[in-house]
Parts: structure tokens; sequence; C-alpha cells
């Protein structure tokens, strides 16, 4: 168990991909006990054709591939794995005798998943009345697109940020990243936290609904309040709507890159008193309207130097700046380094992200590495069930439970 405010709340974890298992991640990291119930097959078959995207653990398949998927193993620390096939009726038995032991059951499959499975809202509150029950459907569960295929990056697109990203009218871009999947798992842990408070009051769970593509719309910027005033929205690129100079330019080496904001005039003075050749005088109108000429005066100091000696340069001067870090840098940066923000306990001490929030007794040293595919079906079921080693074994030679994916 690990220590935290979270303490004493059981989760039942039935997400995949990236915005549940992240959402699942940060509440464990916070004391949560969870019980991942995966399918067999949940992790992909025992011999995979090519490598996942983000590779394997350790850089080889290894024994058990299914283990080693470096993504998920990545979103799936501090967790307890029970592998039930949840389409055999002994199976969905199971899970509703964990649901009534539980507090949450969070999972962000299709609207159609879960009712086709007989495990609808109505039948885990059955099981337990005061069960917060959250899921995380593409569209939500109602409306003409509910029943629509959801992914990360064409959600994104739908939800308005790719028409103000890019360059120009002509090239629009996503953050090539799926940015509605961290979006949507940052909301729901603020959901599990709020439906917690309000059960504390009225002894009732909740049915929690969130949809990835409202997340999105939800963290639309000043474009949406420029359309209704009845303003044409424009792709502006690394600029800003109201600062100047603002942007990101060249240093020596390759592809490396600085990017800097000014606020305002006392901004610009700091920057003159570092970058030769501007002109201390000019308001915000007349910065806007030099910009371009601006930038290549400030792209021919930085060219010149490194990004962190540029950096180093500007913050002294009190202008915000910052060099554009690599996948590499991020995890040498030496603010991240003094702070133990990467914790490598996983196979072969692989680094993983650890968790922002942070808060008094939450050790990372406790946390606890991804566990395999039903490596922990007989412990949680004699705790949360009060199993015995008989009746498990029973389950895994009956096919109802697994400890790796089908042959």
């Amino acid at each position: 168990m690990v220590s935290g405010p979270l303490n004493g709340l059981k989760i039942l974890d039935l997400t995949h991909i990236w915005a549940g298992p992240l959402a699942v991640r940060m509440l464990s990291d916070l004391g949560a006990e969870v019980v991942k119930v995966e399918a067999p097959y949940g992790r992909g078959p025992r011999e995979l054709p090519s490598s996942p995207l983000g590779g394997w653990i350790g850089g080889a398949p290894g024994e058990d591939p299914w283990n080693n998927n470096a993504i998920f193993v990545k979103l799936a620390r501090n967790r307890r794995s029970v592998s039930v096939d949840l389409k055999q009726a002994a199976g969905r038995d199971l899970f509703l005798g964990l649901v009534a032991q539980a507090d949450v059951v969070m999972e962000n499959f299709s609207v159609r998943a879960m009712p086709s499975l007989g495990l609808d809202f109505a039948t885990l509150q059955a099981a337990n009345p005061r069960i917060i029950y959250v899921t995380m459907p593409g569209f939500g569960i109602s409306g003409p697109l509910k029943d629509r295929v959801a992914f990360g990056p064409t959600v994104e697109a739908m939800s308005g940020f790719t028409t103000v990203m890019g360059y120009g009218q002509d090239e629009p871009r996503n953050t090539a990243m799926a940015l509605m999947d961290p979006v949507g798992a940052t909301h729901a842990v603020a959901a599990v936290v709020t439906a917690l408070q309000r059960r504390e009051q009225t002894g009732r769970g909740s049915f929690v609904e969130m949809s990835l593509h409202e997340g999105g719309v939800a963290y639309n910027g000043p474009w949406l309040i420029d359309h209704q005033l009845g303003e044409r929205i424009t792709s502006i690129g690394n600029a800003h709507p109201v600062m100047s100079p603002h942007g990101v330019f060249s240093c020596a080496g390759e592809d490396a890159w600085l990017a800097l904001a000014c606020r305002d005039d006392a901004d610009w003075q700091n920057l003159c008193s570092v970058v030769p050749g501007l002109d201390a005088t000019s308001n915000l109108a007349r910065r806007r309207a030099d910009a371009p000429e601006i930038e290549k005066v400030i792209n021919g100091w930085t060219v010149e130097l490194d990004k962190f000696t540029a950096t180093e340069f500007l913050q002294r001067a009190g202008v915000p700046a910052g060099p554009v870090s690599t996948t590499p840098d991020m995890a040498e940066d030496p603010q991240v380094q003094a702070r133990g923000f990467f914790v490598p306990y996983e196979r072969f001490a692989t680094p993983m992200p650890g968790n922002p929030i942070k808060i008094d007794g939450l050790d990372p040293a406790e946390w606890t590495p991804c566990p395999g595919l039903g490596a922990d079906n007989a412990e949680v079921l004699a705790d949360w069930l009060g199993w015995s080693a008989e009746q498990t074994e029973a389950a895994l030679a009956a096919g109802v439970l697994a400890d790796k994916p089908p042959a």
C-alpha cells in the first residue's frame, strides 16, 4: 500500500490506452488501492508481430512481451492485476463481487462496451449502492456522435484547437500527442475526488460521465471569445495575440532553439539590455508592427549562443525565456534531477515520470512497478473476496482467470 491522502480508497481499473490509465495512475500515486481488471488478451497476444508504439522496456520483448510494452508499463504502476474474462458469466459474477467491495470503477471504453457485458451502472449500483462509476467515452453517452469511434488526435481536431495551431490558414496542425487524453485524465481525477466528497455528504454513489471531446472544447482559449465577438480566427504560429516579441529562436547547434516572451515594456527594456541592436524606445504598437525585423535581430544574437547560455543571459535580466528541450534534455534537466521527478524502479531501472502533486508524507520510494498480467489474481481475490487458493486455481483452469494471453 502506497502512503498518501487517498489511503483506504479502492479503485477497480478497467481503463486502456492513455486517458483512463493516466487518471488512475495519478490516483494510485496519491495512495488509492488499485486493482487493474484486464482481459486475458488486454495486453495483446503472446507473440507480437512487431514492436509496439513506444517500444519495449529494456529494449527487447523478452520472454513475456505482453508485460514489456513500455507505454503500458509507464501508466500502470501501483496496481495489482486481476485478469478475468468478463464475457463469461462466472467472470462477470466475480467482477460484481469485486464491485461490492470497491469505491470507484473507472473505464474509458466505447458507450456500448459495458452495457453489452451486462455491466451498466444500474447493475453495478445494485451490487454496491455507494459505487462511483466513471465512464470516459470519446463523445459522451448521448447525442448523435455517441457511437462514433474516438481517438485522441481526431477528437483534438474536433475540439477547435487545430484551427489555431500551425503557421497559416493553409497548414493547420494538431499537437501530435493526443492532447485530449491528458486533459481528460486530469478532469477524471477531479471528478473522482468531487464524487467522493459528495458521497461523504449523501452516502450515495455517482454516475460520472466524461467526454474527451467536451474536455477539449472546455480548454478553448481567447479565440473562442474572439469568435463570439465576431472576429476572424487565424493561426499565428509562435506569435502571441498581445505580447511582442514572442516566439522561438534558433540557437547554436543542431536543431537547437530557445523560446522567449516579452510581456510588457519592462520586459522589453530588459531584453534590450541583453540583445544589441534593439530600440529601447519602441512601445508595444511599434514592436508589433516591426515584429519581423525585431525577430531577425534577436535571432542574430541567439544563433551565436547555445540555448542554455542564451537562456541564462535572458533570465538574469528578468526576461521569460527557456530552452526548447528534446526528450533527452527533459530527462537530464538539472531541475528535474534535483527534484527527483523521474522514478527508476521499473524493469531495467527505466526512469518513468513521477507525479507533479507533492504532499507531505507522500514518498515515491513506496511506489510499485507495473505488475504482470494476472500476477495478483490469488492475492486480490483472497483479500477482497476471501477466495481460497483452490478456488483461484479452478478459475484459472476454467479460463475465467488468466496469467498470460491465450495461446
